[in-house]
């Protein structure tokens, strides 16, 4: 059976050979590409068309790697596709990966494709802890990849819940805590907050400038073992080869950088490494399989290619790649500029409208009091009225029987006369009459009294009245002059920028004032990295307390202890570094 498969996978590859094309796959690290190719092309072809398609301009980082059994190999540029252990399925899928990293992103990583990619692919090694990032970091990282996706914060756009979909944080660190999906989202947030100013290509750099200085980027490890049979990980990375633990990824027991190693070869399983220094013994070590040799060979050979590169000056291609970025940058830096200027003026104007709907509506509102007052006094002064007239009407009334008492009193003193008896009832009826007169005049006087009170506050409602009338008017005008719209004067300019006026010179001779760049550039660097490491320690601080530290993991482990001794990624390599190359090559072999 497996003859008859190997027969039948043999006479497929003749078929696919005798082909004029084959498919492929490309997958990246944000989609697919599928397309046809053909026979004849070699691995240069394919990756240069790939790169093409990208817009990718620094192709010396990338690679495409295809799974062989239990491992991976990268495609080889000089030899044809179909003649290399590729998948024999079709359509070939290849993975579009970076193969070597830089040692520092933020200087050797030009284009915003290459920072792009590079960000894509270390925030997937992080969150699937193929690379080790302690919790703090995480959720550092976390607000710079959310300023990535969503651009500047805003309060009233990203409300809470707004990442409740989103997949920020390894699993490993969410469940060191006993911390809610809500609480990490609070902390991510608040220091997404902090970001303001920035792009979201400003955002995936600083998070290469901070995934850089964990122990395990850009590390490939492979299982090795020395002359005594000891169990070690070789780790392979931009500064050189290092030799770790199984168990301690994140500490290696000795360095040997890239300037130190004169020679690298294998022999079958076997692996020789030759320092500098002709008394210096060499560095042997066996691995598991021939093709792990070659693959370890090929970072080598590229690792060392790149860190030479880097300690030459610039070819033209770079430098006039560099040149453009900085050109770039700055025109998008201007255009940043003029559209925060616009921005500034357009929440300017809004502020002055919303002021004067305020002041309208106060004013509206001033003037329906005003009219309420009136109408008020209107109908204060109509009751006034009423009361009068009927206080007029009741002196009337009063003044009438008045004279009705007095022509009474009259015809009695008449007919007093008559008689004595009469006489004394008619001057005792007299005397009645006399006091009801008396009365009926105080009560007269009295109603007359409080109709001229009343006529007097009726000429007071008038005045009211009138008062009130003329406020409404004056209410009135001033509302018909005030616009509900904008003011000419407070809306933003049209703004217009001249090219003439954009020009950048980066032909600077002045070796002083370059000096000067430098030297605050290190100011300004050393400043940032002070603030970001204050930020870590916070958000260590905050979240410590909630840690259940029976569920750290050996990595956990071993970073807090170098943490603890101050123990970081470039300071373990400077003081392994620091060593002889024979001692260090007579210590792996004691391991």
């Amino acid at each position: 059976m497996a003859s008859a498969l190997a027969a039948k996978m043999g006479f497929n590859s003749l078929l696919r050979k005798q082909a004029k094309n084959f498919n492929v796959r490309i997958c990246t690290m944000e989609s697919d590409m599928e397309f046809s190719c053909e026979v004849k092309w070699k691995g240069k072809d394919l990756f240069d068309f790939v790169c093409r398609t990208l817009g990718l301009r620094e192709t010396w980082f990338f690679g495409l790697r295809y799974d062989i059994k239990d491992t991976v190999a990268w495609l080889k540029m000089e030899k044809r596709v179909l003649d290399q252990e590729v998948p024999k399925e079709e359509p070939i899928t290849l993975h579009f990966l970076a193969k070597f990293y830089p040692e520092n992103a933020e200087e050797e990583l030009v284009q915003d494709i290459t920072q792009h990619l590079f960000f894509l692919q270390v925030k997937k090694n992080i969150l699937e802890e193929e690379i080790h990032c302690p919790p703090e970091a995480s959720v550092l990282l976390a607000s710079y990849a959310v300023h990535a996706k969503y651009g500047e914060y805003d309060p009233n756009v990203h409300k809470p819940g707004f990442l409740a979909e989103e997949e920020l944080l390894p699993k490993r660190v969410i469940h060191l805590y006993q911390m809610t999906a809500e609480m990490w989202e609070e902390r991510i947030t608040a220091c997404y907050a902090e970001h303001r100013g920035r792009t979201r290509e400003d955002a995936e750099v600083e998070y290469l400038k901070i995934a850089q200085d964990l122990d395990m980027y850009g590390v490939n490890y492979f299982l090795i073992r020395n002359k005594k049979g000891t169990d070690l990980l070789l780790g392979v990375d931009a500064l050189g080869l290092h030799i770790y633990e199984p168990d301690n990824r994140l500490t290696p027991k000795c360095s040997f950088p890239w300037n130190e190693i004169r020679n690298i070869s294998y022999s079958d399983k076997e692996f020789t490494i030759r320092p500098l220094g002709k008394k210096t013994n060499v560095f042997k070590f066996n691995s598991s399989r021939l093709r792990v040799n070659k693959l370890i060979l090929q970072l080598c050979i590229g690792n060392h290619d790149l860190f030479i590169r880097r300690r030459r000056v610039d070819s033209l291609e770079v430098q006039q790649m560099k040149s453009q970025a900085r050109e770039e940058r700055a025109r998008k830096q201007v255009e940043r500029q003029r559209l925060q200027r616009e921005k500034q003026l357009r929440e300017e104007a809004e502020r002055a409208r919303d002021e004067l709907k305020r002041r309208l509506i106060q004013l509206q509102d001033e003037a329906h009091m005003a009219n309420d007052a009136l109408l008020r006094s209107e109908q204060t002064a109509d009751l006034l009225a009423e009361k009068a007239q009927i206080a007029e009407e009741e002196a009337k009334l009063l003044a009438q029987k008045a004279a009705e008492a007095e022509t009474e009193m009259q015809r009695i003193k008449v007919t007093a006369i008559r008689g004595q008896e009469e006489r004394r009832l008619m001057e005792q009826k007299m005397m009645e009459a006399e006091m009801l007169a008396l009365k009926m005049a105080d009560e007269s006087e009295r109603r007359a009294r409080e109709a001229e009170q009343l006529r007097q506050d009726l000429q007071e409602a008038k005045e009211s009245e009138r008062r009130a009338k003329h406020k409404l008017l004056e209410i009135t005008s001033r509302a018909v002059y005030a616009s509900p719209g904008l003011p000419s004067d407070s809306m933003p300019p049209d703004l217009s920028f001249s090219r003439e006026n954009l020009s950048f010179d980066f032909k600077d001779t002045d070796m002083k004032r370059l000096s000067m760049e430098i030297e605050k550039e290190k100011v300004e660097y050393m400043e940032k990295s002070k603030h970001l490491q204050e930020q870590l320690n916070e958000l260590k601080t905050e979240i410590e307390s909630l840690k259940m530290k029976e569920r750290e993991t050996p990595l956990d482990v071993i970073h807090n202890q170098n943490a603890e001794q101050g123990t970081s990624k470039h300071s373990n390599f400077k003081k392994l570094t620091l060593q002889s190359t024979k001692t260090r090559v007579a210590f792996f072999e004691e391991l």
